[in-house]
């Protein structure tokens, strides 16, 4: 876990990200960030983690910090992220079109 921070996981948590796990349905991401955190409940340590994901030491990282901010909901969305390119400005759409 990260340095000098820990978290339990509460049962009603711990039964929901078993849930996620044991879904077929559930997406691939959504399974591996509850292993996370329920590995972490569990007491197993980063890399220990690690070796039974396949993640990477930030990723298990990053999945911690989003549990203990937003609970298990953090871990069912994505972060938002600004789009690659901005958009064309309109007067650029019609000079362009106009050619």
């Amino acid at each position: 876990m990260l340095t000098g921070i820990s978290f339990t996981v509460s049962s009603g948590d711990h039964e929901r990200l078993e849930r996620i796990i044991g879904d077929p349905k559930s997406p691939q991401k959504h399974v591996w960030r509850a292993r996370i955190i329920v590995a972490s409940g569990d007491g197993l340590g980063t890399n220990a983690i690690m070796a039974t994901t396949g993640k990477s030491k930030t990723c298990v990282w990053r999945w911690q910090k989003r549990y203990m901010d937003e609970g298990v909901d953090g871990l069912l969305h994505d972060k938002t992220r600004p789009p690659g390119t901005p958009p064309i400005a309109p007067h650029r759409v019609e000079e362009i079109s106009l050619r």
